[in-house]
């Protein structure tokens, strides 16, 4: 978080949704819109991540409004959070590292039969297990190596790659989107400086 709050208008349009006005500044194409119910308002608010919304909404080719979801925080130039389509007819272009370069990171959702009440006396241990086990944050290292031939295999044929290791199944292949992996990945075209960064994220 940012050591100054947001000071710019925010308007309130129903009960989770806040309005930056285009008329905050006279670069902004279109309003930033802002999903969030009064509690998260507040947090919000002491954060400049309201800013960015603003600024998002002065990019070309930015259709309808610049969005934040409630999950939005300060980021590397979206707010963390935030969403804007752009037309490319219109000078838009596709920003993959609009928010920074961990887009989706350890984002994962599993489907349990375990019940709420069955798993709330052991929650606590539960996350921290899970952060004990699973890398998360920037600069966190993971327990597995792979050399770049590894690496490039795992970016071809995604979760695939994975099976000979056990670190994944048929399943969880399955039910991951699009198989885990897009058709065409050329990891040829990976940066060096990419590959370093993620090399011992695994």
């Amino acid at each position: 978080m940012t050591q100054h709050g947001f000071y710019g208008p925010l308007e309130r349009i129903d009960d989770c949704l806040w309005r930056i006005p285009r008329s905050y500044k006279p670069e902004m194409r279109v309003d930033g819109l802002i999903f969030a119910s009064d509690v998260l308002m507040e947090h919000i608010r002491s954060d400049r991540a309201p800013e960015q919304v603003a600024n998002v909404a002065t990019l070309p080719g930015i259709q309808l409004a610049s969005l934040a979801m409630p999950d939005i925080h300060w980021g590397y130039g979206f707010t963390i959070g935030g969403v804007c389509a752009t037309d490319p007819e219109r000078g838009g272009v596709i920003s993959p590292g609009g928010v920074g370069y961990d887009i989706n990171c350890g984002v994962r959702l599993i489907r349990s039969t375990i019940r709420e009440e069955q798993l709330a006396p052991h929650l606590v241990r539960l996350v921290e297990d899970l952060f004990a086990t699973v890398p998360a944050g920037a600069g966190r290292s993971g327990p597995y190596r792979f050399d770049r031939g590894e690496l490039h295999d795992l970016m071809e044929r995604g979760p695939q790659s994975l099976i000979s290791r056990g670190l994944a199944t048929e399943e969880d292949i399955e039910m991951t989107e699009a198989r885990g992996c897009l058709p065409g990945a050329d990891p040829g075209r990976v940066s060096e400086k990419a590959l370093a960064r993620g090399a011992n994220q695994c």
